[in-house]
């Protein structure tokens, strides 16, 4: 979970509390190695696609595809980041707190971009990052890759490429890192 996400949640602030680890390092890695190779697979190889990672929690996911499917194919795609802040429909009801800059190193236009976060909730970040790649170019296709899709869409999104699918209540919050998967809640 991105430090984002912990200061919004209601009251704002608070600390997260892990009740369960639901993936250790082991489950993440192999996790990504299949994902990269559905990626690989879809595209028919490197050629043309572009990673993007969203601030926070896709850009260590983006980073970890690039160097797997580098291995697998012997190239690596190129490796961008996208912060949504400004292009989210929440603007008004919680702070605007741009994480990072956005960095992207090509241009997208003809090319297959691949979102990457780190969690699917409701869809509105993407939602946002749909809306912010307009700026940078008119890709042929994007798909969408996140480790954890915990349900509870708002919108009609659906990942293309998924490490695990893990219901989950609402009032639950799901942490996802390089070391793990962990559940648990946010608490004051």
């Amino acid at each position: 979970m991105a430090e984002r996400e912990r200061r919004r949640t209601p009251p704002y602030g608070g600390v997260f509390v892990a009740r369960t680890r639901v993936m250790d390092a082991d489950e993440i890695g192999r996790a990504i190695w299949r994902m990269a190779h559905e990626i690989v697979e879809r595209n028919h190889g490197l050629d043309g696609v572009v990673l993007i990672g969203l601030q926070t929690g896709g850009v260590w996911l983006a980073e970890q595809l690039a160097h797997t499917m580098g291995e697998i194919e012997g190239g690596h795609p190129p490796l961008g980041t996208l912060d949504v802040a400004f292009h989210r429909d929440d603007i008004g009801l919680r702070p605007l707190l741009p994480e990072a800059p956005t960095h992207i190193p090509v241009s997208l236009d003809g090319q297959a971009v691949v979102l990457v976060d780190d969690v699917l909730f409701t869809g509105r970040t993407i939602r946002a990052a749909l809306d912010a790649l307009t700026t940078y170019g008119r890709p042929r296709a994007v798909q969408l890759a996140v480790m954890i899709d915990r349900g509870h869409r708002e919108l009609p999104i659906r990942p293309d490429f998924v490490g695990k699918n893990l219901p989950t209540r609402r009032d639950e919050v799901v942490d996802a890192h390089r070391e793990g998967v962990d559940l648990g809640e946010v608490v004051k």
